[in-house]
């Protein structure tokens, strides 16, 4: 953190500024707020494919038997065939 940045929590540590902002209401201090812009790059680690619609009745016949989610017992079970032929 930059030492001539000042913060209404007058925290010197990332830490700390999340311990008073969890106790805190910034409904309490927002006069002293600033308006800044910011660019956020969000790049999804997830990708979607179709699955046939009998073989996803299936999928999720197992999850619920197994009790796990539908998308995880998906990873688990591609995991598997993955490592199996991986050599």
């Amino acid at each position: 953190m930059k030492k001539n940045k000042t913060t209404i929590s007058k925290s010197k540590s990332y830490k700390e500024i999340g311990e008073f902002w969890d106790t805190h209401d910034l409904s309490h201090y927002w006069e002293k707020t600033e308006v800044t812009n910011f660019d956020v790059n969000i790049k999804s680690q997830q990708k979607y494919f179709p699955i046939d619609a009998n073989l996803t009745k299936k999928i999720k016949k197992l999850a619920k038997k197994r009790g796990v989610k539908t998308t995880t017992l998906i990873n688990l079970l591609l995991q598997e065939k993955i490592s199996e032929n991986v050599m």
